[in-house]
């Protein structure tokens, strides 16, 4: 009798780790992963800054006013092509850029004229140091 209680006494975690595997693989599969400029920038710093979420496509400028796309030095000139690459990956992610204080004025309003004709935004979200 001592041995029919304990056999009824065990507990089978077989389908509880398989319904934790099935969650981790959906979590994986469905999370949006942002792509990482590359390189380090410091921002200029603003109290007004609002935060943009989810992001999906970062765009950099350097000291040095090279543009960052994805860890890779990228041209003006390609940066309309990366951006289509990038959407086809994640089209509804946010598209941000982050100028570095010291970088050129120019390559940032270049850079905001080809993401208005790429993407159609008017009003492209720049990211900054919160005061």
């Amino acid at each position: 009798m001592a041995s029919d209680s304990s056999a009824e006494d065990d507990v089978n975690l077989t389908p509880m780790l398989d319904v934790v595997f099935i969650l981790l693989i959906f979590f994986i599969v469905t999370a949006q992963f942002i792509k990482e400029p590359g390189v380090d920038i410091s921002r200029t710093d603003v109290d007004n800054a609002e935060r943009q979420n989810p992001l999906g496509i970062l765009i950099a400028i350097d000291e040095e006013s090279d543009i960052y796309i994805d860890k890779e030095v990228v041209t003006l000139q390609e940066v309309g092509f990366r951006i289509r690459e990038l959407r086809e990956d994640n089209p509804k992610g946010r598209l941000v850029v982050q100028a570095d204080e010291d970088s050129d004025a120019g390559v940032l309003i270049s850079l905001m004229e080809i993401i208005y004709n790429e993407d159609g935004l008017t009003a492209v979200p720049v990211s900054v140091e919160k005061e």
